[in-house]
């Protein structure tokens, strides 16, 4: 269709699948089949070139998906699809009002040109609040699926720059902040709430060292998680020794054992072992700490892992 109707423009078009759906990420399945499913691409334009000719390029696009039994997509999917400009494809997923033409021209992302001394106010949104603001997920939803075509290299130089990862003093932030919630989670408040007899709040604090120890595993391997009900698949299939992986399952399959914390006093500074939900989550600690040292993080082994948390915002990498 692009090469019979816009031959003269067909080097300014970018083709790909990216964004939100499952889809996206290469788990579609059956069961996600019932809501916003169809056939589909994504035809990313420059601003100037979504004026040009973009509503002649989208409704030719809505013809084509039409004539292939597309007419009942619904009105989500059909936002998620077709024709749109760069700049709404990333501020829409991003979740920030960004104008992506401009940081690529300043940053030299498209090879175009070099910064300009009225170009301060976009560095320090790209460099500061821009990454601190920006949820995990949303930056997966950003990067993921395939880009078919992109002659213009607009949006793959910026998806290339999300790509490169998070600078190292937000990296290493993130780092510390699910540090200091695994460790408050599951070696402090865990043994607290169970103590007290309060399995709800205990229930809480597993659930939450689960999401932590996910966390800090996508950023030891430096990717972007996906939505939260696809983070333990994705995180699965790049555990290659798949022991991280089994102990998280582990761990979400075990009830707060309150048997094991009849009568016994509290005690901060002894570990109950009767309570497997504590024994896998000090496996799971250590293998987390493994991972710090291996990126260059720490040299200690001690699984307590609040200790680690001010080593990393405020040390070197060894």
């Amino acid at each position: 269709m692009i090469h019979e109707k816009f031959r003269e423009a067909e080097q300014r078009i970018a083709v790909g699948i990216a964004g939100e759906g499952s889809d996206c990420f290469g788990y579609d399945d059956l069961i996600s089949r019932d809501h916003d499913f169809g056939t589909g691409v994504c035809l990313w334009l420059t601003g100037e070139d979504m004026q040009a000719f973009g509503r002649d390029l989208a409704d030719a696009y809505a013809a084509l998906v039409e004539s292939r039994g597309g007419d009942g997509l619904t009105e989500r999917l059909r936002e998620r699809r077709g024709v749109m400009s760069i700049n709404d494809f990333y501020s829409n997923v991003l979740g920030t009002d960004l104008d992506v033409e401009k940081l690529c021209d300043i940053f030299g992302l498209n090879r175009r040109k070099k910064a300009s001394d009225g170009d301060s106010d976009i560095e320090m949104e790209l460099t500061g609040e821009f990454w601190n603001d920006l949820d995990n997920s949303c930056l997966a939803t950003a990067v993921n699926g395939e880009v078919f075509r992109d002659d213009l290299g607009v949006f793959s130089a910026f998806r290339e720059f999300l790509l490169d990862y998070y600078p190292e003093n937000v990296w290493r932030i993130r780092i510390a902040e699910e540090l200091h919630s695994f460790s408050a989670a599951l070696q402090v408040n865990y043994a607290r709430c169970m103590t007290r007899g309060d399995v709800v709040a205990a229930s809480v604090c597993k659930l939450r060292g689960l999401e932590s120890a996910m966390q800090l595993f996508f950023l030891m391997k430096r990717e972007y998680p996906p939505y939260y009900k696809w983070t333990y698949r994705r995180l699965a299939e790049i555990d290659r020794e798949g022991v991280f992986s089994s102990l998280l399952r582990d761990l979400s399959l075990r009830s707060c054992n309150t048997g094991a914390w009849e009568g016994r006093p509290y005690n901060p500074d002894k570990l109950n072992t009767d309570d497997e939900v504590v024994v896998i989550s000090e496996k799971l600690a250590s293998h987390i700490v493994r991972m710090l040292g291996q990126r260059g993080f720490i040299r200690s082994t001690d699984p307590y892992l609040e200790k680690y948390v001010d080593e990393v915002l405020n040390g070197t990498l060894i």
